[in-house]
């Protein structure tokens, strides 16, 4: 039931993402299934509270890992990736969103308390989500430095991004000219950052802060 149920979200990951990503995702899909027919569930604890934050905390695990890794776990995920495109939204928020519909259906259909502890489950979830995959954070980089053709080579070496370069700095301390150099990342890509700074210029001053909107064009890092 379960993957006929993803059958459509299997042709739209097909077109607007990527075979790579739809065949995984449909075998993964495929062996929940089988699992959940073949491991007899057992209630652990009686109280639902406790069953939602650490149901929400592993599925939210899981499904991270798999986002992370190219794949999904199929459903909402797949419509999360697809607007995530769209909107800049992260997979996390967007999940949450149609996750609210869902839950107001259900309060109506069983119980208001049955949909609170879902919503606790799917906020947890949403948010967990996020922590894992860091591909939707975009961070702004400061850097300044006396090294600037070196450093720009190797941060466009391991990775597509834009820089904007600033010269003529000056440090107020030392007296000595500097270059200022300016791009947007993802949080995915901070280790390669790291790592392009170690080699070019390792007495770099780096700031790294949150970017709130990026309007423009920002290419979406490989998995």
């Amino acid at each position: 039931m379960i993957t006929v149920l993803n059958a459509p979200l299997f042709i739209l990951a097909w077109r607007k993402i990527g075979h790579h990503f739809t065949l995984f995702t449909i075998l993964s899909v495929v062996l929940s299934s089988l699992f959940l027919k073949m491991i007899a569930v057992n209630k652990l604890t009686p109280d639902p509270i406790i069953c939602a934050i650490f149901g929400a905390i592993f599925n939210g695990i899981g499904t991270g890992l798999a986002l992370r890794n190219g794949i999904s776990t199929g459903g909402l995920d797949i419509i999360g990736i697809t607007l995530r495109k769209k909107t800049g939204k992260s997979v996390g928020t967007i999940n949450i969103a149609f996750n609210v519909l869902i839950l107001i259906a259900a309060g109506f259909i069983y119980s208001w308390p049955h949909a609170l502890y879902s919503a606790l489950g799917i906020f947890i979830n949403g948010r967990v989500i996020d922590m894992i995959y860091t591909k939707d954070r975009r961070l702004q980089v400061m850097i300044v430095t006396g090294k600037p053709k070196a450093v720009i080579t190797q941060i466009q070496n391991e990775m597509p991004r834009g820089i904007t370069i600033v010269h003529d700095a000056e440090g107020a301390y030392k007296r000595q000219e500097k270059t200022i150099l300016f791009t947007v990342i993802s949080q995915f890509e901070i280790y390669d950052l790291e790592n392009a700074m170690k080699l070019a210029d390792a007495n770099a001053f780096v700031s790294i802060t949150s970017a709130v909107k990026i309007i423009g064009r920002f290419i979406e890092p490989k998995q």
